[in-house]
This record gives C-alpha cells, structure tokens and sequence, in this order.
C-alpha cells in the first residue's frame, strides 16, 4: 500500500509540473499564428519550444515528436505574448491612501499579488516607469513569484513643485532642511533640481538596476501642484539626464503633455515621449522626424471618482487632445507604443485588456496587436547595454526568440474583442518557454 501510495503521489506530482521542466522540450500542434509583425495568418503550424525559445515552427505533422510535452492546440488562434509599456508593477495595484499611509511590506505583496493576474491576463512583459520594482523583478526572475518580465525604470526623476513632488503643503524642501516625501522613501519617485542633480538621481537608478530612465517633464493628472500646461526640467536638465543614461547604454523616455514641453524634450535627446495628449502639429511631426516613439493611453473618461475636481480638470483637458493626437500620429507615421497606465486602485490592472480593445476607436484590430506585441519589443530593445533580457526578440513569433505566447479561442485579428475576457479566452499562457495557464488537452 504504501508502494502505491509513493508512485500515485510522484505520478501526481509530475503531471502537475510545467512541462519545461518534465522534458525542456514543448511542442504546440494544430495552430493558427498570427506573429506579431503582419497581418497574415499562419495556419495549421506547429511550433516546438526548447527551454525558453522557439526552436521550430513548421506545417503541422513535420516537427519531431520524439522527447516531447506535447499540446493539442486544436485549431487555435497562437499569437506573441502581450506587451504593456507603461506599466507601474507597484503603484497599480494599491489605492492612493494606501501608498500613502502603508506598510512597506503589504504594499509590495499587493504588487507581487497583481504581477501574477497580469502574467494570467495575457502581458507577459510589461516596461515599469515609475516604482520600486527592482526586488518583484528578481523574484519573478528567480521564479520565486509568477509574473510578467519587467523593464524597470526604478523612481520617476521629478523636479521641485513636479509630477513626482507628493510633498504635503506644509512639507519643506530637504534642500531647506525638510524630509524626503513618502512617495521618495518608497522608490516611486525623486526629487532633483539643475543638471548635477539630474545627474547623480538617473545614475542612482542605473545603480539599482534601471533599464531606462524615465523623466517628468510636464504636469501630471494625478499628482497635487502641476498644472497640466506647465514644462518641467529645463534644456540642460534633460541633456544632463540623456548624457548620463547614455553613458550607461540606455535611453530617456519623459512624462509631458504639452507641445512645448515635447519640443524641447525630443530636441534634447529622449527617445521616448509618454502621454503627450496636448500636442500640436509641429510637435507630432519633430517626434516623427527624429524617430522617437510616443506611448499615449486611449484616454477618453472626463471624470474619474477618485478624483478632486482639480484632478478632474486636467484629466478632461488631455481626454479632450487623445483623438487629434492619435490622428496627427497616424498622418505622420509616429512610432506608437502601445501602454496602459492604470494606478491607484485594487481593481485598475483588471481594465489592462480594456484599454487594449479601446484602441479599436483609432486603429484596425492588426495595428492594436502590433502595437501591443512586437512594436513593444521593438521599443524595449532601447535599453541596449541595459536589456535584462538581452540577445533574443520579444513581441514576435519566430524561430530563435523568446517563447512567450498565448493561444486563443478566436483570431484576435478579427474579434480582438476576446482579450477583455482572459479567463475564458486565453486558453494557454506561456513566459520564456514555461506554462503558466494551459486549458488545452
């Protein structure tokens, strides 16, 4: 009995294991793939994963089954794991008293907690620009924690009166003999002011392990004293900031609305504008000139009831430029990243594939995934010297990169609609060659 007992339990034990670490060998059969890049399906593929890449993608029945975790994948629809580049891994998943007034430890197991629904809503990678995801990062890594790869930028490089300044009214400046806000004792932001400080805060980042670094250069909605129309961090900051994350091999992406704001940015030298909804036309066609990409949300809501009416404001006044942006984008070929930005909420990560589908409004249901898949992959190759996941393609389905996937009921080139609804829809999840969800036989 107890010899029966002993082989039931292994036998439970292996089935119950990720394949990839049964075999190293995966091989997916009878799938439809749509790879990231163009809008022609591949139909009736098989595709073999090796560790934590594709090694073979072939008409079905032509791949050696020998030594195999084989999945039956019936007919689906096979694309590239999804891509979110702007993502916050700690800020999303908390409400803003919380961050506030929390303890440190509930805070970050709030975000581990939230790492692992976003691996099982699709994103298997996601670009954090603002928070202390260092340590969610090496755990994941580590596969101590499920969870999607993480791009860090580590804290939001704010000036004095900026988005990332969450000092209290009666709070003083530490330049004046006052404290760090709790927001900077966090990791979520920091405070510097003139180009050496610039400097010393972006190689502070990079010492922690930044993949890119990330600027507030305009106002923002959510934070207390910036208006949304004023520019922040002069020309010599931002070269300051560029020259540093350069030397380091890396790039400057920067939070700013304002035509203005974007002008001088892009003429310094970032790579990457996040948001600019007020832009005008001569802004759109400088960051088309200059190859810089642009991660703009779908943003439409005027209200939001977290907000104070100040907030409320300035959320309205960027809704009211998301459809002339976009349009001024698409006229002049900008390079559009594809980014969410939910924070502050228990339930914000669960809008994710939401604002995924809401891009429906602007773009056909192929230029949304390619956004979200390897135009993604395309920005993130930015960091260089500092990819944390370098030498191998993300965003794609091909042999040699990384086996990031998930299968579908339908093709989402013809009802992207499905992605809202992960659970039922997305019938295997797959990060660097290992099963997270499988639904399939």
């Amino acid at each position: 009995m107890k010899t029966l007992f002993f082989t039931v339990f292994l036998l439970i034990g292996y089935i119950l294991l990720p394949a990839q670490q049964q075999t190293g060998r995966t091989l997916i059969t009878d799938v439809n793939i749509f790879n990231g890049k163009d809008e022609r399906i591949k139909q009736q593929m098989d595709i073999l994963i090796e560790g934590a890449l594709i090694r073979e993608i072939k008409p079905a029945g032509t791949i050696d089954k020998a030594g195999a975790w084989v999945i039956n994948g019936s007919g689906k629809w096979l694309m590239p794991g999804l891509i979110d580049a702007h993502w916050h891994t700690f800020l999303v998943g908390a409400g803003f008293a919380e961050l506030l007034q929390g303890d440190v430890g509930f805070l970050h197991t709030l975000a581990a907690s939230e790492a692992g629904k976003t691996l099982l809503r699709g994103f298997t990678t996601v670009r954090d620009v603002a928070g202390p995801a260092f340590g969610l990062k090496k755990a994941i890594d580590e596969g101590i924690v499920s969870g999607p790869r993480i791009y860090p930028a580590g804290a939001m490089i704010s000036q004095t009166s900026g988005h990332g300044d969450f000092k209290l009214r009666s709070d003083r400046p530490v330049k004046f003999g006052g404290h760090p806000s709790v927001a900077e004792v966090l990791g979520a932001s920091t405070i510097a002011d003139g180009p050496d400080e610039v400097r010393i805060a972006v190689r502070e980042q990079l010492r922690l392990g930044a993949s890119q670094i990330k600027l507030a250069c305009g106002g923002g909605i959510a934070s207390f004293y910036d208006p949304l129309d004023v520019n922040e961090f002069g020309t010599e900051e931002i070269k300051a900031a560029v020259q540093a994350a350069g030397d380091w091999g890396t790039y400057v992406t920067v939070h700013i609305y304002t035509p203005e704001g974007i002008i001088r940015a892009v003429n310094a030298g970032v790579k990457c504008i996040e948001h600019g909804n007020l832009a005008n036309e001569e802004a759109i066609k400088l960051i088309a000139e200059k190859g810089v990409w642009c991660c703009m949300q779908p943003l439409t809501d005027t209200s939001r009831p977290q907000y104070d009416a100040d907030r409320n404001a300035k959320l309205k006044q960027a809704a009211e430029g998301t459809n002339r942006v976009f349009a001024l984008a698409k006229k002049y070929h900008v390079k559009l990243a594809f980014g969410t930005d939910k924070l502050f909420s228990r339930t914000a990560g669960a809008d994710q594939n939401n604002q995924l589908v809401k891009m429906l409004r602007w773009f056909t249901p192929f230029e949304v995934l390619r956004m979200a898949t390897s135009a993604n992959g395309e920005l993130l190759q930015l960091s260089g010297n500092r990819n944390p996941y370098p030498g191998k393609q993300l965003g794609i389905i091909e042999e040699g990169a990384y086996a990031d996937m998930i299968v579908l009921n339908d093709n989402p080139l013809q009802k992207l609609e499905i992605l809202k609804d992960p659970e039922h829809n997305m019938l295997l999840i797959i990060k660097n060659g290992v099963i997270y969800k499988n639904l399939l036989p």
